[in-house]
């Protein structure tokens, strides 16, 4: 049995009241204190617990939301718009906890505002009222992607890029520009990107 995606909490209690054995199983928890499990360690959260088995584990995640790529109120949105846009939702998540961690109310220094950080402009390109209203705002970032998708060719690195330094910075350079916030922040999302495929989709 491979858990090599995040698990919901229904299927994962089943599981654990089951005599299922696996070579490891590890628990972690995410910034927002929701719980994940996997059958292989995971950068960027932290290991609560690792065991040989799923056997009487539902107390490690007792009233805790199973990790899916943020809290599960955002997951409509996330998908609707990734379907519309054509845009990879495991990509989107990981935009989006870079950009805010997964708080619709986040602000930057700049400005930059919501879930996936719209500045002022951005959102009026996309018609969007509320910067803070979790669907208006994923809306318009997954739109914002799928046109730097487009403009670079659907390299993800370079869209992610434009999305953090502008499109304009990317084609100055002729590839990521050589700003030490841009390329740490490409690094994460691609990272994160990688981590959502393959524990929330199966994918590599």
């Amino acid at each position: 049995m491979c858990l090599s995606h995040l698990l919901k909490v229904t299927a994962l209690l089943c599981l654990a009241q089951s005599s299922v054995v696996l070579a490891e199983v590890y628990f972690y928890v995410g910034p927002d204190g929701e719980r994940m499990v996997s059958d292989r360690p995971v950068a960027g959260y932290q290991l609560i617990h690792r065991r040989d088995t799923l056997k009487n584990a539902g107390h490690i995640l007792a009233n805790r939301a199973i990790a899916t790529g943020g809290p599960g109120k955002f997951q409509s949105y996330i998908h609707a718009a990734s379907n519309r846009f054509g845009v990879d939702p495991a990509l989107v998540e990981a935009v989006i906890q870079v950009e805010s961690g997964f708080n619709p109310h986040a602000i930057s220094s700049k400005g930059a505002t919501g879930l996936m950080q719209l500045m002022q402009e951005t959102a009026s390109e996309y018609r969007v009222k509320d910067r803070h209203n979790p669907r208006q705002n994923i809306n318009a970032g997954v739109a914002h992607l799928r046109k730097l998708m487009d403009k670079f060719n659907d390299d993800i690195s370079l869209a992610v890029a434009a999305y953090n330094a502008g499109a304009t910075a990317v084609e100055k350079y002729g590839g990521i520009p050589p700003y030490p916030e841009t390329r740490q922040y490409v690094s994460k999302v691609m990272r994160f990107h990688s981590q959502y495929r393959q524990l929330r989709y199966g994918a590599e």
